[in-house]
Formats: structure tokens, sequence, C-alpha cells
């Protein structure tokens, strides 16, 4: 019984995962597989998308948590950013504002995005709300225009 609840709720998991790694800086593909998973019927859609964006938003949450937690790694090498690229994005996202979180699902952008909201101190209340909102529209329209 256990191994068949496990596989059952294998695709779920699998993308729950993947779309928790996208959202950090491993380069990994949601999307990609989202797609396959709904196109080979590997579980029900609504139960995908769920996966997909608990999982996409989670990961968004973590970058979130490393900004606000880790900037007094930022002078050692193996951290992902210099100081002066953040205090440049930091910069720009005053300048654009918490709104710009709805974009946190951009590709490239979105990652370095939810990190420096950490950095900035977004609320947390306003930070989660913003980026599920952005990430899930994506998810949805992805699967409905399939």
């Amino acid at each position: 019984m256990l191994i068949d609840a496990f596989l059952a709720a294998g695709p779920y998991l699998l993308l729950l995962v993947v779309s928790f790694g996208a959202a950090t800086l491993l380069p990994l593909s949601s999307e990609l597989l989202l797609i396959a998973q709904i196109k080979a019927g590997s579980g029900e859609m609504e139960g995908l998308l769920l996966a997909a964006i608990v999982g996409n938003t989670a990961g968004s949450v973590f970058n979130w948590w490393l900004g606000k937690t880790m900037r007094h790694f930022e002078t050692r090498r193996w951290f992902p950013f210099k100081p002066s690229d953040i205090d440049k994005a930091s910069q720009r996202f005053q300048r654009y504002g918490i709104w710009t979180l709805l974009l946190a699902w951009v590709p490239v952008m979105g990652d370095p995005l939810t990190f420096i909201a950490g950095v900035m101190r977004i609320p947390f209340t306003v930070f989660l709300p913003l980026v599920a909102i952005g990430k899930a529209a994506r998810y949805i329209i992805l699967a409905w225009s399939l």
C-alpha cells in the first residue's frame, strides 16, 4: 500500500521538487516538466498545477530567506552575488517597488528579485501573496494554453 501511494504521488512530488529548484539558482525548467506531465496524463491537472505553484513559491521563499539572513556572507567568494550587484538591484527594487514581485516568475530576473526582497526586508506577509499570485497565474495560463 505504501508503495502504491508513493507511486501515485510520484509525478506530483517530482514536479514539486523540480519547481522548488527552478525558483533558485539551479538551472531547472518546471514549465517543461509540467507540460510533459500534463500531456502524458501523469496526474490530474489541478494536482500538477498545485505542486508546481507550491514548489516554485517555496523556492522563492527560500531565496527571500537567504537574502534576509545571509547577506553578511556577501564578501565571500562562494556567495552568488557581489555587493555592488546587490546594491544596484536594491536601488532598482526601491525604484519599481514591491509590485515587481508579481514578476518573480520571469526567467533570469525572478530569482535575484526574490533574494533582493529578502535583503530589503520586505515583510513576508507582503512577499508571499505577491509572489504566489504571479507564479500561479503563469502556471495556470501555461496549463490552459495546451
